[in-house]
């Protein structure tokens, strides 16, 4: 007797609803990503072989190089809270629309009083040499504490975490500009903080 053949069907699948969903999945990511700005001032990290990612949240990082230091603290709704803060100790009336404008600048490096103006500046303009002088850390008009003091304020108030802090200087930089910083941050009390490098392979 012979065997009845099965009839083959075609295996094909519909990838249209797939298809649907990764456009609307790339569109969304597209929207909501915000692009990462460049830095005023281009800094050659120390190599080291220790790995450790510095942290997205609750994180500040101290930019050290040609004598300056630049400043930024993870987190828009903590750079805005961070500025009103300033605006408070440093009487200075920031308005939503500045407030607004600091809360997605990222790593910024200029005197308060020249803050107004930096943030009428575009973006480009920001960037141009000269513009940004570095936080005045003197002993006489120390702004590097007070914002570091303030972020921490912010941090904790926004996220309700303390602040960690992550200092990232140039390799050629000298000895007596990293101690300012690390006298400010022990000034408040904080003795824990990460230094950024470059990785680099590990010798077998």
């Amino acid at each position: 007797m012979p065997r009845i053949k099965v009839k083959r069907t075609s295996t094909v699948t519909d990838m249209t609803a797939m298809c649907d969903v990764a456009a609307l999945l790339l569109t969304f990511f597209i929207l909501t990503a915000t692009a990462r700005q460049p830095e005023p001032l281009a800094v050659i990290t120390p190599s080291s072989t220790y790995e450790f990612k510095v942290p997205a949240e609750n994180n500040a990082i101290l930019t050290i190089g040609q004598g300056k230091v630049f400043f930024e603290v993870a987190g828009q709704n903590v750079r805005a809270r961070t500025l009103e803060l300033i605006g408070q100790q440093y009487k200075i009336n920031f308005t939503p629309e500045e407030i607004k404008k600091f809360s997605v600048v990222s790593t910024f490096g200029v005197p308060i009083a020249n803050l107004k103006s930096f943030l009428a500046m575009s973006g480009a303009d920001r960037m141009k040499p000269g513009v940004q002088t570095g936080i005045p850390t003197d002993s006489t008009d120390n702004q590097l504490n007070a914002w570091v003091l303030q972020a921490r304020t912010a941090t904790a108030e926004v996220n309700q975490q303390p602040m960690r802090v992550s200092i990232k200087g140039d390799s050629k930089e000298e000895y007596p500009v990293v101690k300012k910083i690390v006298d400010v941050l022990q000034k408040q009390k904080v003795n824990k903080f990460l230094l950024v490098t470059n990785a680099e392979a590990r010798k077998k």
